[in-house]
């Protein structure tokens, strides 16, 4: 979560950096305004579809936070977590030592991992990462593997363009400061993702969701430069 696109094959350097990862968890949550309650949120919209022994597919799982918040709250789920990043994975077992019973991972991208079909999938911030025409691709990806009617659970960053992106990421940067991040750090951050991320405005995002063959397509959560939406495949 919060690292790397779900198909790429060669994760980004900061992720492939066991060292650099060990506050991980700590630096997520000061950059993405209510990151605990989107996590309790996700579980709360999956379980409205997902029965009580629900398949559950976690694209972009490194790091285990929403892993572990969907294991805790409910005993009866499985999961099978994808990313290309093999120390990212390797949080995944540190932090759910109890759940990894339950847990069944797959070190890389989307179009190898099992097909299912699953009861629900999440990919939470994780898409921003990625171009239009490989974000299309993973949806699509993601869709097939889902039984008919499964809900879609996806945040990430999402900006208007044109002037007011700016605005929005200068916002990013404030909240990061105002949580503990290094003023210099966290413009620096900001300025990087408006240059280098193919960040989406969010009527983009939906349509490529609608592409990809969601329907129902909600917005469910807005955190600053952060948007999250349900569908059902």
């Amino acid at each position: 979560m919060a690292r790397l696109d779900c198909r790429m094959a060669t994760p980004p350097a900061p992720f492939s950096n066991a060292a650099a990862l060990t506050d991980y968890a700590e630096r997520t949550a000061r950059l993405v305004p209510g990151l605990r309650d989107l996590l309790a949120m996700t579980a709360l919209l999956i379980a409205e579809r997902a029965p009580a022994q629900a398949a559950v597919l976690v694209v972009g799982a490194g790091g285990g936070a929403e892993l572990k918040t969907l294991a805790e709250r409910q005993p009866g789920w499985r999961f099978t977590g994808v990313d290309p990043s093999a120390p990212m994975l390797d949080l995944v077992r540190a932090t759910l030592g109890p759940f990894m019973d339950r847990i069944d991972l797959h070190h890389g991208t989307t179009d190898t991992a099992p097909t299912g079909p699953f009861d629900a999938a999440t990919c939470l911030l994780t898409l921003h990462f990625l171009a239009p025409d490989e974000r299309r691709a993973t949806l699509r990806e993601m869709h097939r593997r889902l039984k008919p009617g499964a809900a879609l659970v996806v945040a990430h960053l999402s900006l208007p363009g044109g002037e007011e992106r700016a605005l929005w990421l200068s916002r990013y940067a404030a909240f990061a400061t105002a949580s503990g991040v290094d003023a210099g750090n966290a413009r620096q951050a900001a300025s990087t993702i408006g240059a280098t991320l193919p960040v989406l405005s969010p009527e983009e995002d939906e349509a490529l969701l609608a592409e990809a063959g969601f329907r129902d397509v909600r917005l469910f959560y807005a955190g600053l430069a952060f948007r999250g939406w349900v569908a059902r495949a």
